[in-house]
């Protein structure tokens, strides 16, 4: 052999190591891929799995706490519950917290299938008491007798029963008319039990209806407007009173009467509680029959519009001839007859014609009295003033006191010094006040 073939073999086998190296690390290469390869694939399956069990937890739990919402739900139907403030009873709503649909304002019934509009809001009440629109009918004096009748000598309630007027006239409207309020009104009735409040309107004197200019008139008729309804709103009853007396004879302003007494009627007709007096105290030597005349047409006036309202008509000698009357009444019904008296001056002799006009069978009201002389400014009489009491419980008339006012007289309710339009105690009362709050206990 020659040189150059003995060199050859050791090349040619290195050669093939080389090449099964390359081999064994091409082989070796690709297992460890494939290991790396599985694992990942297992790695995304087990990320998978642990996946679908907390999608599973996450199910089961929204699916145990939609039951317990709905069992939560079915509770608050069953027995409705509001959060109330310690110092309210009104709903309040809890900041961050949705309040449930279905949740409605006090007072209302929670309805039986879901309520899709948005909760109905809560409010503040208001900061100053409602208006009152509407009568007050239970336990009042005109909710539980209503409209009054004159049967015989007496008044009577719609049931049919004897019914007594107690009650309070205001003074002269254009001078005192700050009293006309809702909260004396109401003072009057819950507290001195009155069940009548008679405004007087007076006619000739000064800003009297028939003397004073459009402005003041209107202002007057605001003021029996306002009176009404509040004597409408609580439940008592109230006399308009045409309250002449420097006129002396109503004939004076007989067609301003009449226009008045024509308006008033047609507007306070379905009241029922609405009384028309129209002629105070006629005097000055006016008689009977003027008198009778002149309420005749007035009365016509006032049944064209109202045909059963009571009406009261004043009598001779500022109303105290009431037995005068007795012996030529009226026609028509439901029309009482006035007499007046102020117990230091008026004594046995007008108490003996209040007796014999009653004992003839006249319906007789004291719709104005005062327990001092006759001026309203003398000295308080109460052993008289007692003996007008007992005749008139006596024979069950009907009685109101002058008056509701500040006025600087004996006459009037309040204390001259005291500056109030309601809530009065009984230390700012006159002692004519506090006599006819004690006779009214």
């Amino acid at each position: 052999m020659s040189g150059r073939n003995i060199g050859r073999k050791p090349v040619n086998a290195l050669k093939k190591s080389a090449v099964l190296v390359l081999i064994f690390l091409f082989i070796l290469t690709g297992c460890n891929s494939a290991r790396e390869s599985g694992g990942i694939e297992e790695s995304e399956n087990a990320a998978a799995s642990v996946t679908v069990r907390d999608t599973e937890k996450d199910s089961v739990k929204k699916t145990t706490e939609s039951e317990q919402a709905t069992e939560g739900t079915q509770s608050e139907t069953e027995t409705p519950h509001q959060e109330t403030s310690p110092e309210t009873t009104e709903p309040v709503t809890t900041t961050g917290e949705a309040r449930p649909e279905t949740e409605m304002t006090t007072g209302q019934t929670e309805p039986s299938v879901p309520h899709t509009d948005p909760p109905v809001q809560q409010t503040e009440p208001p900061a100053e008491p409602p208006v009152q629109d509407q009568p007050q009918m239970n336990g009042t004096p005109f909710g539980s007798h209503g409209r009054l009748s004159v049967s015989g000598t007496r008044l009577t309630d719609q049931y049919g029963a004897g019914y007594t007027l107690r009650g309070i006239s205001t003074h002269g409207l254009s001078w005192f008319p700050e009293y006309v309020n809702y909260d004396m009104f109401k003072q009057m009735r819950d507290e001195w039990n009155v069940n009548v409040v008679r405004l007087a309107m007076y006619t000739a004197e000064y800003n009297g209806y028939c003397t004073g200019d459009m402005y003041n008139r209107e202002k007057l008729k605001k003021l029996i407007d306002d009176g009404v309804n509040y004597a409408n709103q609580l439940g008592i009853y109230v006399i308009i009173d045409w309250h002449i007396l420097s006129d002396g004879n109503p004939n004076m302003y007989k067609n301003e009467s009449i226009e008045f007494f024509r308006e008033i009627s047609a507007k306070y007709a379905e009241y029922g509680n609405v009384i028309y007096e129209i002629c105070n105290e006629p005097n000055g030597g006016t008689g009977w029959g003027e008198i009778k005349s002149y309420a005749q047409d007035v009365i016509n006036v006032i049944r064209s519009n109202d045909s059963s309202g009571i009406v009261i008509v004043g009598t001779p000698t500022w109303s105290q001839d009431a037995d005068i009357a007795a012996d030529d009444r009226l026609n028509g019904e439901n029309i009482m007859y006035a007499m007046h008296f102020y117990a230091d001056t008026h004594r046995d002799h007008i108490r003996d014609k209040l007796v014999n006009a009653i004992n003839k069978g006249l319906p007789v009201i004291v719709s104005e009295f005062g327990i001092c002389d006759a001026s309203g400014n003398g000295g308080i009489n109460y052993d008289e003033a007692s003996k007008w009491m007992s005749l008139l419980n006596q024979y069950s008339v009907s009685y109101v006191l002058w008056n509701l006012s500040n006025k600087s007289e004996t006459s009037a309710m309040i204390q001259s010094w005291c500056v109030k339009s309601a809530g009065f105690s009984y230390e700012e009362l006159s002692e004519s006040g506090k006599w006819f709050v004690n006779l009214n206990k």
